[in-house]
């Protein structure tokens, strides 16, 4: 997959030169909703002998047009959208930074120098998606403007009655409905980051813990108690372990920041700056402060037990269903 970055103006040299199906969005999450767009490009890709293209921006346009309530946090960090949309076959990927300049672009102007210019003969969004100042630009505007190009909008997706969408994923990490948030993703939520120094006062407790230090600006889920499962470096293997998000109560009174840790089952090495990435199964129990070291460690212990029964569980249906 070719990743072409663009800072409006684009410039001639980076135009595609083959005629290509495109889809349009933001993609944060790559979510159940995103993959019925990337099928449709699949398919119109096939159907017309086009080459695959997506267009995404960076970062969400919510920064340029609405600094009051900004996303500056998301669930796949471009890095890690880049790495999944190279998992689908995709020919082109456009980055186009989301800047004033560019919030400035009519939609007549995105049309001829976006799309036209980089010989888009099929285009592909969802119902919702708009663009050009204002965002007055729509699909039906895009159908009006063409006569020899597809233009196709993809409808809304619905899980158990509800739309599939970022915003309700990330409302359910934060609320600690880990259960809805994979399910919509399609996937187990990830978040990649590097083991760094901590007070190293889980070991005197019998629970080691690796401090994790997220690589990018990624949605923490809820403060909490999780089973999740870690790879470590460059390593396929997998190991298994219990989480907790938060701010210590037990021992801090105004920790200023949350963190991540993770008891590694069965696990004794030093991994210091290793780069890990964790996968989120399941939430087990909300962060609480308790009345000592001893009914702590009692919890903990319970905590583990059933993360190690509910992880067990995960991994055999992952065998059973080949994932």
């Amino acid at each position: 997959m070719k990743v072409i970055e663009i800072t409006h103006p684009i410039q001639e040299n980076q135009f595609i030169h083959e005629d290509i199906a495109i889809v349009l969005g933001f993609f944060d999450g790559l979510h159940l909703g995103h993959q019925a767009l990337f099928q449709k490009l699949d398919e119109v890709a096939k159907q017309k002998k086009l080459k695959k293209a997506i267009m995404t921006f960076d970062p969400h346009p919510s920064v340029v047009l609405n600094p009051k309530q900004k996303r500056t946090t998301y669930l796949t960090p471009l890095e890690d959208k880049i790495a999944k949309l190279k998992e689908k076959d995709i020919d082109y990927c456009i980055v186009v930074n989301f800047s004033s300049r560019f919030a400035e672009v009519s939609p007549e102007a995105f049309i001829r120098d976006y799309l036209i210019k980089n010989h888009a003969k099929a285009i592909i969004a969802g119902f919702d998606f708009t663009f050009g100042k204002y965002g007055k630009g729509n699909m039906s505007m895009m159908k009006e403007y063409f006569e020899n190009v597809d233009c196709i909008t993809v409808g809304k997706q619905d899980l158990n009655g509800e739309k599939i969408s970022t915003t309700a994923i990330r409302a359910a990490l934060l609320s600690g409905n880990l259960a809805k948030a994979n399910e919509a993703l399609g996937y187990r939520y990830q978040i990649k980051g590097t083991v760094v120094q901590g007070e190293k006062r889980g070991r005197t407790i019998g629970f080691p813990t690796a401090n994790i230090e997220p690589s990018d600006d990624y949605v923490l889920p809820a403060k909490g108690v999780y089973a999740v499962s870690l790879k470590i470096g460059a390593s396929d293997k997998v190991y298994r372990g219990v989480c907790n998000v938060g701010v210590k109560p037990t021992f801090h009174d105004d920790l200023p920041q949350v963190v991540i840790e993770v008891n590694i089952f069965d696990f004794e090495e030093n991994i210091y700056g290793e780069r890990v990435t964790i996968d989120w199964h399941h939430y087990l129990r909300p962060e609480l402060k308790f009345d000592g070291i001893d009914p702590l460690v009692a919890q903990m212990n319970q905590d583990k037990e059933r993360a190690k029964y509910l992880l067990s569980v995960d991994f055999e249906d992952d065998i059973a269903y080949n994932i």
